[in-house]
């Protein structure tokens, strides 16, 4: 038996690389680490390119699912064109022409030269009354208009109009959806009207003024078929799209962009590159409503509705949209350019060197004159990273959760996070004597 293979002597430590194996395992670990920096980047890209090309579709997604399901929004987006005078002028000479139009003058004056004749009028008499059909029409024409306009520039014309639009607005709703209760109603492929409400009121009203047989009419058909058309599938389908789209599409969006910047290796070009091109395809989507305004202008005759008012009414409907692109090119713009300003380049590094410079003196000149912030200011010049990153995160947040956001909201949110950024380097410079000395360098890296 040999006694080497019985013997447990310690475990063989591993021999030490050569030069040439050294050499060989740094080139494969970097091959390697290339590999997955390379694949990263590919991926970033890919998500980031989703993400910008999907940020226009996200903005006019959301914009129609509210206006098709929020009333208040859609009453809100109608509500000016009654109140402009250029659209009430229209309204008030189209309803006067179609009254006058009805109106046969030249039968009243046939019929009034008529009687005129039938009691002997003289007959330069008689013929004039034949005359009288351009100066007539003319005075019926200005009396209707000044009645017409009267009632159309009323205080209560607007609020006629917004309670006719929300009625006709929730009845759409309501059939596109098959939601809720309502008398006009979406059976099958027919929109039908329901006037069992109607008759139930009335039949109590007639027992209650004392007809008591009328609690015994009996039943009849309460449905009348108002339209019936194969397209209400294909709207109701269209509206369960839309919902599902303006509801999940944004939030899509920015994750797409969110995972880009994370997945990258340089989370601050990739941020910054987001900006850009969100900014970039809200300039498009921008330019692409001019070009649709000037479609929609050149293809509406001047005689069905003039140029102004049909201005004022294509600007009215999208102007929320417009808002809402203007909005988020600025976020889009703001975003480039903090990502900008937190690079290595020297414009960067002379706008950081100049704010850090300024709030450490002024914080330096407080300290001076005895306004020291203490440990609070050491604790505040120590974590400037962690304070930055809390108030540039509290000033998104606040953007996330405010109510159809607008460009001076955002400026307004800006404007808050760089003086809190600002007090902060201050409270920061403050702290003590120690704060006396140079301190350029670290206050830069905020």
């Amino acid at each position: 038996m040999d006694p080497s293979a019985d013997a447990s002597g310690p475990a063989e430590q591993p021999h030490p690389l050569s030069g040439s194996e050294r050499r060989e395992y740094e080139r494969l670990r970097g091959a390697a680490a290339v590999r997955h920096r390379r694949l990263r980047h590919a991926g970033a890209c890919v998500l980031l390119v989703v993400a910008v090309l999907l940020s226009p579709l996200a903005v006019v997604a959301t914009w129609l699912h509210e206006e098709i399901s929020d009333p208040h929004r859609y009453v809100r987006t109608v509500a000016p064109i009654a109140r402009n005078p250029g659209v009430q002028s229209t309204v008030t000479n189209r309803l006067t022409k179609r009254v006058v139009d009805r109106v046969d003058v030249p039968a009243i004056t046939a019929h009034l030269a008529r009687n005129l004749d039938k009691t002997g009028a003289p007959s330069v008499v008689v013929d004039g009354t034949r005359m009288l059909g351009g100066p007539l029409e003319s005075a019926l024409t200005n009396a209707v208009h000044r009645v017409v306009h009267k009632v159309i520039a009323s205080d209560q014309f607007p609020l006629v109009w917004d309670a006719a639009n929300r009625r006709a607005h929730a009845a759409v709703v309501k059939v596109l959806t098959g939601e809720g209760t309502s008398a006009v109603q979406a059976r099958g492929n027919a929109i039908v009207l329901d006037i069992g409400t109607l008759v139930d009121n009335v039949k109590q009203r007639l027992v209650r003024a004392g007809y008591e047989k009328a609690a015994k009419i009996p039943h009849i058909d309460r449905q009348f078929t108002l339209v019936r058309t194969d397209k209400l599938d294909e709207a109701q389908g269209a509206m369960r799209l839309l919902d599902i789209v303006g509801t999940w599409l944004p939030a899509v969006t920015i994750v797409l962009a969110a995972l880009a910047v994370w997945l990258s290796p340089a989370h601050r070009l990739t941020l910054l590159a987001a900006g850009i091109g969100t900014a970039v395809m809200m300039v498009a989507l921008l330019v692409g409503l001019a070009v649709v305004r000037g479609v929609y202008l050149d293809s509406v005759p001047p005689t069905t509705l003039p140029r102004d008012p049909a201005a004022f009414i294509f600007d009215t409907l999208v102007r929320f949209l417009r808002e809402s692109t203007r909005t988020l090119l600025v976020v889009a713009v703001v975003t480039a350019l903090a990502a900008y300003l937190y690079g290595p380049g020297r414009g960067a590094r002379a706008v950081r060197s100049v704010a850090a410079r300024g709030t450490g003196a002024i914080g330096r000149g407080l300290a001076r004159v005895g306004a020291r912030t203490g440990g609070f200011g050491r604790w505040l010049d120590t974590h400037r990273a962690w304070t930055t990153g809390v108030a540039i995160t509290g000033g998104a947040l606040a953007l996330v959760l405010w109510n159809h956001p607008t460009p001076a909201s955002v400026g307004l949110v800006l404007g808050i996070v760089v003086g809190v950024l600002a007090l902060l380097g201050v409270l920061a410079g403050a702290h003590g004597p120690a704060a006396s000395g140079p301190a350029a360098g670290d206050l830069e890296r905020r």
